[in-house]
């Protein structure tokens, strides 16, 4: 579960043992948008340096983890090479790829739109230009296969959790819960308020690359109509990925 959202946020990280194979770096202990970017900003500059021993590099919303081999590399020299790299790390978008997400809104695609519209005082039209109005920055993938945490949502559309949880939730359902929203990649149980559905896989072993999304990618929901849907659903059956990304370049503007 995401941590509650607060406004602290650090520069200089906290190195956190995890096993003799691993270890965390920490930037914040809140989802916060700049503390995310720093993650982002420091396991690019390590893949980059391409330093013997490190075997993954695993983003959440404020920390790093990073997998080594202890027979190749100490511990003592990944928290040195992170310490050299500090200085260069950014809290500004830095590049990655923009995905255009198509979304039906509301109906049986999205059975919280009402709802949703009704407790934040807005007609669901409103909510829809709010959450499709938006430019949302993957923070980490999980809790399934291509599902990425995708933040920040405005203030208007902040919502807890739902109290009751479904035991079914559609695949390729558009969620928000806090400040986050999330596209399920799967049917699966679920506490976020579902506003729409979006007709991409976003996990698909068809493809040579299944999972569409990665951390550091942004993403923009734009509504579509069930005609529309339907057309890019049966592409989707078809294993067309439907959708391409955008480049983002270095000054995060679109290329």
């Amino acid at each position: 579960m995401p941590p509650a959202t607060a406004d602290e946020t650090s520069t200089a990280p906290r190195f956190l043992a995890a096993g003799d194979t691993a270890v965390v770096v920490e930037f914040g202990t809140v989802v916060d948008r700049a503390v995310n970017r720093r993650v982002t900003s420091l396991g690019r500059a390590l893949r980059e340096a391409e330093m013997a021993g490190i075997v993954d590099l695993v983003p959440t919303f404020r920390s790093l983890m990073v997998h080594y081999d202890p027979t190749v590399i100490r511990r003592a020299e990944i928290e040195e090479k992170v310490n050299a790299l500090l200085p260069d790390l950014s809290d500004e978008a830095t590049g990655g790829r923009l995905w255009r997400v198509p979304t039906l809104y509301g109906g049986d695609y999205g059975p919280d739109l009402e709802e949703v519209a009704e407790r934040t005082g807005m007609s669901p039209q409103k909510v829809v230009e709010i959450h499709s109005g938006g430019t949302y920055e993957c923070y980490m993938m999980g809790f399934m296969p291509g599902l990425g945490y995708l933040g920040t949502l405005p203030d208007e559309l902040a919502l807890p959790r739902r109290t009751e949880p479904r035991v079914r939730v559609p695949g390729g359902s558009v969620a928000i819960a806090t400040n986050l929203t999330n596209i399920y990649t799967k049917e699966s149980p679920g506490g976020w308020h579902l506003l729409g559905r979006t007709p991409i896989e976003l996990f698909d072993l068809r493809r040579d690359e299944p999972i569409l999304l990665n951390a550091g990618d942004s993403v923009q929901f734009y509504e579509i109509d069930e005609a529309t849907y339907k057309e890019m659903r049966a592409r989707a059956d078809e294993g067309d990925p439907v959708i391409e990304p955008q480049e983002i370049d270095q000054a995060g503007d679109g290329a």
